[in-house]
This record gives C-alpha cells, sequence and structure tokens, in this order.
C-alpha cells in the first residue's frame, strides 16, 4: 500500500492545500500514519492532535487519527482549539509528538497540518520525508487507541500562570477562529474590563478574514477601540499562534515592534539575552535591542527555523514580522498569541508606560509593505544569487542570512525568495519617502539586471 501527494501539499513549515481538489481525507491518513511511523521508530507511542474552525477540520482529524493507529500508535484528541493549545499539549501531556489541522490564514477552502516532533520543530525535510514514506508505503503497522480529552481550562491555567499584569481597557478581536473560547475564558479571569469580538468559532469567517497583519482586517478592532475609548487592541489570527495589534490611537503595532516592547521587559530581568527577529524585521528593532543591552540577532523567515534558532542560542525571545512571537521566559519557547497578549499586558504594566506611549516613542520610519512577485519557480533562488553577486562585486553592506538584505545610510532594503510559494519578496524601510524611494530603485535595479519588473501585487 502507498500514497502519492499533490505535488503542492508539502510545504517548507507545514502541509497546507484545498480541501477536496489537493488535500482529501486520504492525504490525512497516509499523513498521520507515516508521522505516527516515524514516532513509533524513535521509541514513542502517543501523538496529541488538535484541530481548527473549519469546516474540513474534523473530518480531516478522524482520517489523521486513523492513519496514527494504523502504524500502531495511540493518539491524545485535546480537540477544537487553536494551534499553541496543541503544543502546550505536546509539551506538557505524555506524548512524543503533535499535529494541529488548520488552514491558518489561508482561505476558507484551505486546511493544513502543523507539526512538532519531541519538542522540536518539524519541518523541512521532515515534511518531505512524510511524503517519501507515504510513496514508498514504508509504514508500520499496528493498532492504536485513541482518547479524547478537554484541555482548554488547563491552557488558560497556563496562560495566567504568575500574571504580573495591571488592569486596562481592552478590545480583543478573534475574528471567529480557533483561538475564540480560549480568548472569551482568559479574558474573564484578566483584571481590567475586555470586549470581545467575534469569538464565536465560524469556518466560514462571516465578519473579517483572519490575518491581523494585513491593516483592512483591523478595521473592526479599530472602530470598537475609537468607540470605547479602550486602551489597545489585539487581534488573532485563523489558528491563534499570531498576533496583531493597535494602539488607543488605532495605530498599528506591527510584529517588530511589539517585539521592541517585549524586548524592553525581558531584558530588564535577563540583561544580555539574544532577541532574534527575522531578516523583514525593522532595523530600529535590533538598534533597540543592542541599546537596551540585548544581542541583536538576525535570522531566516519561517516560524520552524526561529524556534530551532532559539533553542540553539538559548534565546529567551524571537518574533517574526508576521506576527509569530515566542517566549521561552517562563514559557515553551513557541509561537502563542494568546499568550503574548497576557504579555503585552504585563510589559505595559512593567515598564510603567501605557502601550499608545510604548508605540509613539518608537522613531517613526517610512516603510513598504511586503511586496510579491510571481516568478519562474526554477529562476526564484537563481535571481537572488545573481542580485547576491552583483552587490558584493559593488562592495554593499549586504546581510546573507536569508536573501540579500541591504543597508545604506538611506535605510535598508530586502530581497528573497519565499520558500512556500514562487514569488520574490521585497521590502525597504527609511527615514522620508525621499530616501524610500531611493531604496526601491535599487530594488528595480537589480531586478531589472535580472530580468524581472517589479509589476503589480501578486495576491498572497
Amino acid at each position: 500500500m502507498t500514497h502519492n501527494f499533490h505535488p503542492t501539499l508539502l510545504r517548507e513549515y507545514d502541509i497546507r492545500g484545498v480541501v477536496g481538489d489537493t488535500l482529501s481525507d486520504k492525504d490525512a491518513h497516509a499523513i498521520g500514519r507515516s508521522f505516527a511511523t516515524l514516532v513509533r521508530r524513535a521509541g514513542g507511542k502517543r501523538v496529541a492532535v488538535g484541530y481548527d474552525g473549519r469546516l474540513s477540520s474534523p473530518m480531516l482529524a478522524d482520517a489523521l487519527i486513523a492513519g496514527i493507529n494504523a502504524a500502531g500508535v495511540d493518539a491524545l484528541n485535546v480537540g477544537l482549539g487553536p494551534t499553541p493549545m496543541l503544543y502546550y499539549a505536546a509539551s506538557t501531556e505524555d506524548v512524543e509528538g503533535g499535529i494541529q489541522i488548520t488552514g491558518s490564514h489561508n482561505p476558507p477552502d484551505y486546511n493544513g497540518f502543523k507539526f512538532v516532533m519531541q519538542g522540536r520543530p518539524f519541518y523541512g525535510a521532515d515534511i518531505l520525508g512524510i511524503g517519501e514514506m507515504a510513496a514508498a508505503g514504508d509504514w508500520d503497522s499496528g493498532e492504536g487507541t485513541s482518547e479524547s480529552i478537554d484541555i482548554v481550562d488547563a491552557y488558560v491555567d497556563r496562560l495566567v500562570e504568575g500574571f504580573a499584569g495591571g488592569a486596562f481597557r481592552i478590545g480583543w478581536d478573534a475574528g471567529n477562529g480557533a483561538a475564540g473560547t480560549v480568548i472569551e475564558k482568559l479574558t474573564a479571569r484578566l483584571p481590567g474590563e475586555h470586549h470581545l469580538l467575534f469569538t464565536d468559532i465560524d469556518g466560514h469567517f462571516p465578519n473579517h478574514h483572519p490575518d491581523p497583519t494585513e491593516e483592512k482586517n483591523l478595521a473592526d478592532l479599530r472602530k470598537l477601540v475609537a468607540e470605547k475609548s479602550l486602551d489597545f487592541g489585539v487581534a488573532f489570527d485563523g489558528d491563534g499562534d499570531r498576533i496583531g495589534a493597535i494602539d488607543g490611537e488605532g495605530r498599528v503595532i506591527w510584529g517588530d515592534q511589539l517585539l521592541q516592547i517585549y524586548a524592553a521587559a525581558v531584558l530588564q530581568d535577563l540583561p544580555g539575552a539574544t532577541v532574534i527577529a527575522d531578516v523583514k524585521a525593522s532595523q530600529a528593532l535590533f538598534d533597540r535591542v543592542a541599546e537596551l543591552g540585548g544581542k541583536p540577532m538576525m535570522w531566516k523567515t519561517g516560524h520552524s527555523l526561529i524556534k530551532a534558532k532559539m533553542k540553539e542560542t538559548g534565546s529567551p525571545l524571537a518574533g517574526e514580522m508576521s506576527g509569530h512571537i515566542f517566549f521561552a521566559d517562563r514559557y515553551y519557547g513557541y509561537d502563542d498569541a494568546p499568550y503574548a497578549a497576557v504579555r503585552l499586558i504585563e510589559a505595559a504594566t512593567k515598564l510603567g508606560q501605557s502601550v499608545t506611549e510604548l508605540r509613539g516613542n518608537m522613531a517613526p520610519m517610512v516603510n513598504t509593505p511586503e511586496m510579491r512577485f510571481q516568478v519562474d519557480e526554477s529562476r526564484k533562488f537563481a535571481i537572488v544569487d545573481e542580485v547576491l553577486d552583483r552587490l558584493a562585486a559593488s562592495g554593499a553592506q549586504v546581510d546573507r542570512t536569508d536573501g540579500a538584505r541591504v543597508l545604506t545610510d538611506d535605510g535598508w532594503w530586502l530581497l528573497r525568495a519565499s520558500n512556500t510559494q514562487d514569488v520574490l519578496v521585497a521590502r525597504a524601510e527609511a527615514k522620508d519617502e525621499a530616501a524610500l524611494t531611493r531604496l526601491l530603485a535599487a530594488i528595480d535595479e537589480q531586478l531589472a539586471l535580472s530580468g524581472i519588473v517589479r509589476g503589480p501585487q501578486a495576491a498572497h
């Protein structure tokens, strides 16, 4: 018995597809059986499974658990909830791995799988290995059991454990995503006044798309904060591992700006610690971490890559532009947006300033959103290499951590290949509009030399 997956299904950090087109219950069964076989061969006996609020999630969960059991491994079903709740189960229950069924922030017809294996991220070659095992039918056989537990209350207990924050007036937008129930229970246990939006879990996403990194999705939260004069607002993506935030004036606090706030609080307790951010983060963040006496570290974009780097460096705090925030300080080191919201309350309390003041104190920068342009998959990495070669020849100041990040007197620009799609990603940040125009011209010049024009934006 063998199984072949659609070629687009297996991605760098997770598995993702369109249900009924590139992703079926048979795929879920094969994924469960391959992953459980790896767990069993590593001496493990049990895998935790959770799922998000998408309409297809229960069906995929049943098939996944059947696949896990077919490999002779037991399943611990923690049910409906955010991805970090599954990570919590994998960190605290007697299991050797975990799988969350989630489409994250993709359109409603998508779904997929995120993995953790023996406390470490499972990505890249690990995920390709699942495909190879299925294609070869390289599976163990046996009969496993399936047990369901309700872990929501234990998880919420952990979110507020040792809470040392004050009382604020806060807006919370769950976007009808999988964190809704958790947010209801969490806010009931926090001091202050809490106003909740869209906490009913609904895979149709009737109000707005659950992706807080797109400013248009924050409109409802902005309106709530303005109408009720709240201190700040937080929003969550579809599976609750990414946070978005706005201050009391409705200004967005982007992922790298949140990280500045968290770093100021964490470095008070852990002076000199390493703080990691991805290559898309503002120079202002890296400069601020150094100013606070921390060690700033730039690393590759991708939640699995950042988690692995944190483990390697012993970093207590990391974050991505996209709103994945990772606390290993007093926590487990995975990206957990409800926990990040709790730590924002704590940071404002500890730093003795409102979230609006903390956001207002940041140096104003002008920057582009993430620009994405479609390129042929076969040219994707080659173009970045060509650009790096030309920059090296010109003596430019370049960081090669993940693509090309070029520092100039005007600011910086970035060009990197996406790991998940056939696109190049560019971003630039400067001190003023004129400087930003010069940075964009430098990007366009490099692209032109490789035969690419920065055209209309590809949707992502």
